[in-house]
C-alpha cells in the first residue's frame, strides 16, 4: 500500500519555564489578580463618581439657592412689619396740596437694610445643613 500524500510534521518543543520557588509564582499569580481586580474597581467608582457629581452639584446649588430666596423673603417680611412708610419717606407738599418732594430719611432706611442682612445670616446659621436626595431617575438619559 503506498500512501497517497504525506509530509513530514513539524515538532514545536514546549517551552516550560520553571521557577525556582514555585510558591512565589502562585503568589505573584495571586498578587497580579488581586491588583487587576483593585484597578478595575476603582475604575468603576471613578466612571460612577464622574456621573454622579454634575447631578449632585446642581441638585446643591439649585436647593442653596430656593433656601436663601425662601429666608431672604421671610426675613425681609419680618423686619418691613416693623416700620412704616412715614418713617422711611418725608412728603413735603405746597399751599394747595401738590406733592413737591419726597425726601428718603437715609438712617432708618440704612437700619432696615442692616437689620435684613443680619436676620437673613442668622436664619442660615440656625438652619443648619440639609439633606438632599437624588431620585434615581435622574440618573437615566433618554
Amino acid at each position: 500500500m503506498h500512501k497517497i500524500y504525506s509530509r513530514p510534521r513539524i515538532r514545536i518543543p514546549k517551552i516550560i519555564i520553571q521557577s525556582k520557588n514555585r510558591m512565589r509564582s502562585e503568589k505573584g499569580k495571586k498578587m497580579t489578580t488581586m491588583l487587576v481586580i483593585l484597578i478595575i474597581a476603582f475604575s468603576t467608582v471613578k466612571l460612577i463618581l464622574d456621573a454622579v457629581l454634575p447631578i449632585f452639584d446642581t441638585l446643591c446649588e439649585n436647593r442653596a439657592k430656593s433656601i436663601a430666596t425662601m429666608v431672604s423673603n421671610e426675613q425681609a417680611t419680618n423686619v418691613m412689619r416693623e416700620h412704616s412708610y412715614d418713617e422711611l419717606f418725608t412728603i413735603e407738599k405746597d399751599n394747595q396740596g401738590n406733592i413737591t418732594m419726597i425726601k428718603s430719611n437715609v438712617i432708618p432706611i440704612n437700619e432696615i437694610i442692616s437689620d435684613v442682612a443680619n436676620k437673613i445670616q442668622q436664619e442660615v446659621d440656625n438652619r443648619g445643613r440639609e439633606n438632599i436626595e437624588i431620585a434615581l431617575r435622574k440618573f437615566y438619559r433618554f
